[in-house]
Parts: C-alpha cells; sequence; structure tokens
C-alpha cells in the first residue's frame, strides 16, 4: 500500500499547490475574498482548484478501491496518469480554457479505470 499512499499524498500536494496558486491569483489580480468573479485570469486557477475538488472526491476512494480489492501495482500507475492529467488540465486551462481536454480526459479516464478496477476486484471477490 505505500505506493498508493505515496500517490495519494502527491495528489492531496498537487491540490494544495493548486490552492496557492488561487491566493497568489487573488492578489495579483486584487479579487477580494469573498468574491470569486471578477477577474478572468483569477477565475482560471479557482476553476482549476475546484475542479480538481470535485475529482478528488472521485480519484482517492477509487485509488484506495482500486488497490484493496483489485491491484496495487495496477492502481498505482493509473494513479500517475491521474495527476498528469491534472497537471495538464491545470497548465492549460489557465492558458486557454478550451486546450484542457487532454488533461481532463486523463484525469476522467484514470478515475474510470479505478473504478472499474475497484469494481471487478469486489465482485471476484463476493463471489
Amino acid at each position: 500500500m505505500a505506493y498508493i499512499v505515496i500517490i495519494a499524498m502527491l495528489a492531496l500536494i498537487q491540490f494544495i499547490y493548486f490552492s496557492v496558486q488561487v491566493g497568489r491569483a487573488r492578489g495579483r489580480c486584487d479579487v477580494a475574498a469573498p468574491a470569486t468573479t471578477g477577474n478572468e485570469e483569477f477565475e482560471r486557477y479557482f476553476r482549476v482548484q475546484q475542479n480538481t475538488l470535485e475529482q478528488l472526491v472521485v480519484f482517492l476512494p477509487a485509488l484506495v478501491a482500486a488497490a484493496t480489492f483489485g491491484n496495487e501495482f495496477l492502481a498505482a500507475p493509473i494513479g500517475r496518469v491521474y495527476l498528469i492529467g491534472r497537471a495538464l488540465y491545470a497548465r492549460a486551462y489557465v492558458r486557454d480554457p478550451g486546450s484542457r481536454t487532454i488533461g481532463f480526459l486523463l484525469g476522467l479516464l484514470a478515475n474510470v479505470a479505478l473504478i472499474g478496477a475497484a469494481l471487478w476486484g469486489a465482485i471476484q471477490q463476493a463471489f
């Protein structure tokens, strides 16, 4: 499970990094809290953070379940694909939101693969 914990902690560090980027953009773009609109650059950073939070709700339990009921050595590389996808998504979204597709799809496909592996492994163990 060490590989899974490493991937999970890297995902949390990545989220913290995106959160710091939102704070920096808030100051740079002069968007006072609690506002979340008013400057397009800030809004892009904010959406990256929020979308990543939405994806983490799926990713973390799917990662752990896939490692527990499926195969840890398969789940960890899929987790790396998720991290790479999120990084590509963030970079693309901040630059041009229309170019975020590849990063988003990598993260989505990783989540679907983890859910599938966890479900398949749990069904195998149950029956």
